[in-house]
């Protein structure tokens, strides 16, 4: 029984969530291809064996695989990993399809589309999830609002990062490093991702406007993906707000701004990381993300009131906001220029257009090579990371002990 709830609770929202922004993310490869009149072969949802899978009218398959942990699009003529090809193959491949199919057959194929149409199709799978950030980020400010506290400095707590910097009782918070904040809500995001990094906020006093610098404090807290972690707090707080409600529009535009938040906050968080100002133990991989699901769908079911129906909406108001944030991290992950990666294609698309001939197969195949052990290697750190917070190992050792 206890391994039913598990699954229900931890295993089956992550795999929703996944499913859907690795779905999105591919439909986005397989629209954009299909309006450039490119032959597709496949299109799979999962990976290894196909649980259901039928074809289309154009006779591309579509399947779904029984290892729900990704995705592709297989575009006709992929026969390297790279999927483009050197003057060789391009040769090779451009007389094989003559042979077969006939003089023009080529012209769908994606290797021998024009440049700017292959860099589309492999931009469109970071941006299709970028766009459905915005719509679930949309979905959410249309359907549950957002708390809106106001943005006047109720109190400062003593010796904290804002009373040193010399916040004080009445200041209204208007800029955050040159951002305008809009709400508490909104201070409370920019800060927390910059914990000793020195920040020029303006506040009006008096009615006048005043710059002041603070170092927001580290401060331990507990994270959704298991374990602590480490976020920034000035020591400020304000009396409670209003849960404004927003129009189509309005949320349209809402969502519009917290997709591009999030993104900006996630690349300079990114930033730290690499620059070692942030721990790296901050990265995580499928089973924090898996904890983190699970976690708020008990979360939603424990304060959920009304029966079943309060129970989804309770837990759609958390999973929403997760996706958002999850689509956001999938297609940026994507744009890194490591092959295997979109962005790696758009790293040889790059020199391709610089020099006008596409990269020799070798280097390709040692550039996938190299990628695939990074991507490796990057994911292996990751899981680690999330076992050593969830304490896996403290307790198959308790068992041994």
């Amino acid at each position: 029984m206890a391994l039913l709830q598990n699954a229900i609770f931890y295993v089956a929202p992550f795999l929703v969530v996944i499913t859907l922004i690795i779905t999105i993310h591919e439909l986005g490869h397989f629209f954009t291809a299909r309006a450039f009149g490119v032959a597709i072969e496949r299109f799979s949802i999962g990976f290894g064996r196909a649980l259901v899978s039928w074809r289309d009218r154009a006779g591309v398959e579509w399947r779904i695989g029984w290892l729900p942990l990704g995705g592709y699009v297989r575009f006709a003529g992929d026969e390297n990993v790279a999927s483009v090809p050197d003057v060789d193959d391009l040769a090779a491949l451009r007389a094989a399809i003559i042979e077969r199919e006939g003089p023009g057959a080529e012209r769908k194929y994606l290797a021998f589309k024009p440049l700017w149409q292959r860099a589309l199709i492999v931009t469109a799978g970071p941006a299709a999830n970028f766009l459905l950030a915005i719509v679930l980020f949309s979905i959410f400010f249309g359907a549950f609002g957002e708390p809106m506290t106001s943005r006047r400095v109720d109190q400062v707590v003593p010796a904290s990062a804002a009373a040193q910097a010399g916040f004080k009782s009445g200041d209204i918070l208007l800029a955050a490093g040159g951002a305008p904040v809009k709400s508490f809500e909104d201070l409370q995001f920019y800060v927390q991702y910059r914990a000793g990094v020195p920040i020029d906020f303006t506040v009006e006093r008096a009615g006048r406007p005043l710059h002041l610098i603070a170092r927001p404090t580290a401060v331990a807290v507990k994270s959704p993906f298991g374990g602590d972690q480490s976020i920034g707090m000035l020591g400020l707080t304000a009396r409670g707000g209003r849960l404004q409600r927003f129009g189509p529009l309005a949320a349209v535009s809402m969502g519009v701004r917290r997709t591009w938040d999030v993104t900006a906050t996630t690349v300079y968080y990114l930033g730290r990381i690499v620059t070692g100002k942030v721990a790296a133990n901050q990265l995580h991989s499928f089973i924090g993300i898996a904890h983190a699901s699970g976690d708020i769908t008990k979360e939603a079911v424990a304060v959920a009131q009304g029966g079943m129906v309060g129970v989804v909406l309770a837990t759609a108001f958390f999973l929403i906001q997760l996706a958002g944030f999850m689509s956001v991290s999938v297609g940026l992950l994507n744009l890194l220029p490591i092959p295997v990666l979109d962005g790696g294609h758009l790293l040889f698309y790059a020199y391709e257009g610089v020099v006008r001939r596409p990269l020799r197969g070798s280097l390709q195949a040692a550039g996938y090579r190299v990628g695939l052990a990074l991507l490796v290697g990057l994911m292996l750190f990751a899981t680690w990371n999330d076992l050593q917070r969830l304490r896996v190992f403290h307790f198959f050792g308790s068992l041994f002990s």
